[in-house]
């Protein structure tokens, strides 16, 4: 097991039977001319996580730990996303409508891939999810089941919608989950911050926080204390 000083006490975790869950690091979102700054969003807010996002992918996957990678998107016909979530939001463009980078979180559009930056690798997993929780309507759970995993990193945009809804639906489900809080953004600082504060209330009552350099540290530990060959 290896523990994190995290906020509201420790996590301990063992990387064997943990995920690290990007959540919908997507050039619609990101990116200058997609669709979140074509809704007047500054998406340098959340352009500013990719760095610290990518040292903890990297530290991951060389500790071998399992990832996860999510993107919102809906079928081409929009038949997995009900009047009730298009019908929202902006007034002018809205699920399915031709955006900037393609449909807008339509999947196989441009503007619904992953960032670069972040792209998946060969055997990660990538769920397309017509929610914004990374549990409804998909096979995460038998997933991670199938994979022996109990405990969950998150990371991803935005903080307050998609990553905290993810959070809670893992929560329900008996996982326990530690977010990285300069690994997640929002358009809007203050929402971040009161869904940080949220999450962690109560004695973690949904997960723990904590820093990517305490993560990165513990995960340098780890390296450091496995038996070298010869």
């Amino acid at each position: 097991m290896t523990t994190i000083a995290a906020v509201p006490f420790l996590y301990n975790f063992d990387v064997a039977a943990t995920a690290l869950v990007i959540i919908d690091m997507q050039r619609d979102f990101v990116e200058p001319g997609g669709f979140g700054e074509t809704l007047g969003n500054d998406v340098s807010l959340l352009q500013a996580i990719v760095p610290a996002c990518q040292a903890v992918l990297a530290a991951w996957r060389e500790a071998g730990g399992l990832v996860v990678h999510t993107r919102e998107a809906h079928t081409p016909n929009l038949s997995n996303c009900p009047p009730a979530k298009r019908n929202r939001g902006a007034p002018t463009l809205r699920i399915g409508d031709v955006g900037p980078m393609g449909r807008i979180l339509v999947a196989g559009e441009p503007g619904n891939q992953i960032i670069p930056e972040l792209a998946p690798a060969a055997g990660e997993i990538v769920l397309d999810k017509p929610g914004k929780g990374a549990f409804y309507a998909t096979p995460l759970h038998e997933q991670l089941q199938a994979n022996g995993i109990t405990h969950l990193l998150f990371m991803g945009v935005t903080t307050e919608v998609c990553v905290q809804t993810s959070m809670r639906e893992a929560n329900d489900r008996g996982y326990d989950c530690l977010l990285l809080e300069d690994c997640t953004e929002s358009y809007f600082p203050q929402f971040k911050a009161a869904a940080v504060e949220m999450m962690r209330a109560q004695g973690a009552i949904v997960g723990w926080t904590a820093t990517s350099a305490q993560l990165l540290a513990a995960l340098e530990g780890m390296r450091q204390a496995r038996p070298q060959p010869g």
